[in-house]
């Protein structure tokens, strides 16, 4: 297709043609998806309800603690994530992280 003789307007309508499409599509593989995890469960005996909740016991394992606060001991952060607010007080006022440790 070539995209280059379309006026601006055709362009538009075709990014929106193409975003409704592409909503349209994600909603359906899901459906056939969900269909097939259903059939899978049926399969071999297993309610989908247990299934989701065995699922759902399988958390992520926790992390340790990297950093703590000197004064408040109870101020903690693994290093993954967004940097709590006493993090960035602390960096800002010019003291290294590893001073955390």
């Amino acid at each position: 297709m070539d995209l280059t003789s379309l006026s601006a307007s055709d362009l538009r309508e075709l990014q929106q043609k193409i975003v409704l499409e592409l909503k349209k599509r994600e909603h359906e593989e899901v459906a056939k998806a969900r269909e097939q995890i259903l059939a899978i469960a049926q399969n071999i005996g297993i309610p989908l309800k247990e299934l989701l909740q065995s699922a759902a016991r399988a958390k992520m394992p926790k992390v340790a603690t990297k950093y703590r606060h000197p004064a408040n001991p109870s101020l903690q952060w693994s290093g993954r994530g967004r940097q709590p607010a006493w993090i960035k007080e602390w960096l800002a006022s010019g003291q290294a992280l590893d001073g955390l440790r």
